[in-house]
This record gives structure tokens, C-alpha cells and sequence, in this order.
């Protein structure tokens, strides 16, 4: 435990003594929220070296290290997270410490292509952060809630200071307890929030890492220098949806298109020993482009998931990605996977996630042809070593779409309709009990079937009509 005095303003023993004060005073289990950057480093090694100058019995309660990986990090911090986990697992062991690694996942369901490409969200944005709650803050949650039911409470130590910013010494100020050292969380019954080291700076941080060695033997010198190429900060552990979006200057997802630009990936593909991660960039940078208003239209439908159009400022508002667009989103991931599975050994998207697109994509977006198997075949060979599951209830196919399309086109009925009541259909299919397919099937019917160039066609004759009616009146009135 390093005894100098490194950190400007508090004495780097009172942080050891308050360290060992929670742990012993309060026996609950402790959850520490591990991102690989410079805070939550910190914060683990602070409690690490504190921990360590314990006796043995007083070493009672587990402390639990949790890294979230989203599916969708940047690589070189995954990595690192890797490397980190399996460190701390081997040294916990050897110093006989009662601390164990654990990484955490979304559901498949709740992954970022999944979503973005098996349901067509549009990429995040500032108004519609979707990813934030299903990637990150439902994992940690999930992990944090098991403890809790297992345990009765926990604590939850976060390497979040005042320092990194307005908005993040506002939101400490808010649920910090004048007096407290642990404060309950805002929406996690049975979960205590500790920041041991909330009053540090940034150079206390950096000073303290630069001056140590990691008790679990990683090397802390190398994050230094991966912070120094990218000029980037770190996202802490995320429990709720206050969090700062990543994206301009900190690590986080590779694909984040919540900011205009990821300056840390800019910065780090300029240097050669990066320079593979361009493609990363330059996908993430295609799909944000999907976000700009100028663009909206050329990538995304009128009608959305619920099959609702809805307006504003007079204009129908582009909702989820055109089928066609997320067809394109799929080849071009897979192209890239196929390419750094073979050049980096870094895969891109899981088999469990093609399963859940193509799962998505035959029931909800009607597609009989079974694209996602036909676009990965393209990419990968019909060889290709994935076993795609056998839906025994799904009986159709290319051909009987071709013949659905080409009848309801002699009627004038959208095929789309009547493809999604047959599929509403084949859902029910042996159920004992069918009185709800009936509202099912009024809500497929309620939906708007019209076409984007109907939809535009009808709201400027709607338009049109408004304003005739606005100078009938004021006729009216002049006379």
C-alpha cells in the first residue's frame, strides 16, 4: 500500500481509514463498477490496498468487480477489460482476498444490432438514447438486484468524482447525504452508493496511477499511454439514465453516435499501430449520417414499430430504418466481421444475434425470403460453420411471397397486411384459448397501410386544404 502523499488536498491514509471503516462497519457485499479507465482503476485499487492491510477474519465480506461489456466496445478497452478480469481473479487468489471478476451482458434481445438492425431503431441520438437502458444500465442493474435478493443490501463503490464535470457535481450534490459517507440509490432498493473518491482531481488521478503499482499486477502505465494517444476520458459504471453520453473525447461504445464525432478513435486511428480501427470509424460514421435531418428520409419509414405515423411541425416524422436500409446495415456489418475475425481475431456481432435478427425479421417485418441466412451466405459462403435454427411453424417462403405480393396487388391490398395476419395467425396455431388474436388483428388492421409517397401525398393535400380554409375565413371577416 503506497504511503506517500500523492493527492493534493486529502491525505491518501484518511482515504485507506474511510476505505476500511464502510467495509468493516457496514457488512454488506460490495459491488465496484470496473470500466478498464483511469476512475474506476483508481477506485479499485484504492480498496484493493486498503483491503489488504485487513487481518484475515476481518476479511468477512465479498467484493464483487463488475465490468459491463456491451457487445459493441472499443476494442483496445475490451481488451483491456479482459485482461483486467482475468488479473484480478489470479490475484485475488494468491493474496488471499475475498475478490472476484465478473462481466456483464445485455440480453440478446437488448443488443445494439438487434435493435438497431433487427428492429430498425434509428441510431441513438440526444432524443433517443434507446441504448443506454438496455445495454448498460439493465445488465448492472440485473447483477446488482441478484445480490441484493441474496443478500438483503449491498454497496455499490463508483469511481465518479465532482471534478469531471458541472453536470456530474450537480448529480452528486443531489442524492449525496450532507454528513453521510454512503447514500441510497435512486431507484435500486437495497443498494448503497460509496465514492471514495469523489473530491479528487483529475491530476490526483493520474498522479496516483503514474506513482503505483496495480496490486493485481497490470501494468498501469499502458493506460496511461492509451489515454495520452486518444486524449480521451473514461464513462463510468452506469445505473441509471444520468450518465453522460460517450462519443467526443471518452471511451465507450465504437458505434456511439449520440455525439457528432468519437475524438478518441480519430485520434487513435491516425497512429499506425491503430490504423485497422478505421473501418470501425468509418461504419460509425455511415450510421450516423442515418441521423441527420437532411438525411432522415432516405433511410427511414414514416410508419413506425406500432404502425402509427406521426407528425410534426405538419411533417411525417422518420421513424425506424426501411427494410431495405437494414438489409444494407447487415452486409456491411458482416462484411466487416468476416474481416476482423480473420485480420484480428475481434468478432463484431454474435450467432445468438443473427438468430434474434432473422427471428425479428420473419415475424415482425414479414421477410419470406429469409435474408439474414441469404446475406450471411453472401458474405460468408453457403459453408459457412453457423447452424441456423429450423422454425418447423414457419411454412413460407420466396416463392409463396412472390404469389401473396402478386394477388394482393390484383385486389389493391397491401401485401405487408395481409403477410402480418398470416403471421398472427401461425402464432395462434394450436392455442386452446384464441380470444386474443381478435384484438391482435384489429390492431394490425388499425395500422396505417399507406405507402411513404401516399403518406407524403395525402399530408400536403390535408395541407392544402387547411389553407383554403384559413383564407375562406378571413374573407369571411374582411367582408
Amino acid at each position: 500500500m503506497s504511503q506517500i502523499q500523492i493527492f493534493q488536498k486529502i491525505n491518501t491514509i484518511e482515504i485507506y481509514d474511510e476505505i476500511k471503516k464502510v467495509y468493516t462497519t457496514y457488512k454488506r457485499p460490495w459491488i465496484i463498477g470496473f470500466s478498464g479507465g483511469k476512475d474506476s482503476t483508481l477506485t479499485l485499487q484504492l480498496i484493493w490496498e486498503a483491503l489488504s492491510t485487513l487481518a484475515p477474519e476481518e476479511l468477512g465480506t465479498h467484493v464483487y468487480v463488475i465490468a459491463s461489456d456491451t457487445g459493441v466496445e472499443n476494442p483496445l478497452i475490451s481488451n483491456l477489460i479482459d485482461r483486467h478480469m482475468v488479473a484480478i481473479d489470479r490475484a485475488a487468489a494468491e493474496q488471499n482476498l475475498p475478490i472476484s471478476a465478473h462481466k456483464v451482458v445485455p440480453d440478446v434481445n437488448d443488443s445494439f444490432w438487434v435493435n438497431l438492425i433487427g428492429r430498425g431503431y434509428p441510431a441513438p441520438t440526444t432524443t433517443f438514447r434507446w441504448c443506454t437502458e438496455r445495454m448498460k444500465i439493465r445488465p448492472n442493474n440485473r447483477f446488482v438486484r441478484d445480490k441484493v435478493s441474496r443478500y438483503g443490501e449491498v454497496i455499490v463503490a463508483l469511481g465518479v468524482r465532482k471534478a469531471e464535470s458541472i453536470t456530474r457535481e450537480q448529480l452528486i450534490n443531489t442524492y449525496q447525504v450532507k454528513g453521510e459517507i454512503l447514500s441510497r440509490h435512486s431507484s435500486l432498493s437495497g443498494a448503497y452508493i460509496y465514492t471514495p473518491i469523489v473530491d479528487l482531481t483529475t491530476e490526483d488521478v493520474w498522479n496516483y496511477l503514474k506513482n503505483t503499482e496495480s496490486p493485481w499486477g497490470e501494468d498501469n502505465s499502458k493506460l496511461v499511454d492509451l489515454y495520452s494517444m486518444a486524449n480521451a476520458n473514461e464513462r463510468p459504471m452506469v445505473i441509471d439514465d444520468t450518465t453522460e453520453a460517450t462519443g467526443n473525447g471518452r471511451f465507450g461504445c465504437w458505434t456511439c453516435t449520440v455525439t457528432n464525432r468519437d475524438s478518441s478513435m480519430e485520434a487513435l486511428v491516425r497512429r499506425e499501430e491503430f490504423a485497422w480501427m478505421q473501418d470501425l470509424l468509418d461504419f460509425r460514421n455511415e450510421i450516423f449520417e442515418t441521423t441527420l435531418p437532411e438525411e432522415k428520409h432516405l433511410f427511414r419509414d414514416h410508419k413506425g414499430r406500432d404502425g402509427r405515423v406521426v407528425y410534426r411541425n405538419e411533417k411525417p416524422v422518420a421513424r425506424t430504418y426501411k427494410f431495405e436500409y437494414s438489409k444494407t446495415l447487415l452486409r456491411r456489418l458482416l462484411e466487416l466481421d468476416k474481416k476482423f475475425r480473420e485480420k484480428q481475431d475481434i468478432p463484431l456481432v454474435t450467432k445468438e444475434e443473427l438468430f434474434e435478427i432473422r427471428r425479428l425479421w420473419r415475424t415482425e417485418r414479414q421477410d419470406w425470403d429469409d435474408s439474414v441466412r441469404i446475406i450471411h451466405e453472401a458474405v460468408f459462403g453457403s459453408a459457412s460453420s453457423i447452424l441456423w435454427p429450423e422454425d418447423d411453424n414457419h411454412n413460407f417462403d420466396s416463392e409463396q411471397k412472390l404469389l401473396l405480393e402478386e394477388s394482393c396487388r390484383e385486389h389493391g391490398i397491401p401485401g405487408a397486411l395481409v403477410a402480418k395476419l398470416i403471421e398472427e395467425e401461425r402464432k395462434n396455431i394450436g392455442l386452446a384459448r384464441r380470444n386474443t388474436i381478435f384484438k391482435a388483428i384489429g390492431r394490425i388492421l388499425d395500422e396505417d397501410w399507406r405507402t411513404d409517397e401516399q403518406i407524403m401525398a395525402d399530408r400536403k393535400d390535408e395541407i392544402s386544404i387547411k389553407v383554403e380554409h384559413v383564407k375562406e375565413r378571413a374573407t369571411t371577416c374582411a367582408s
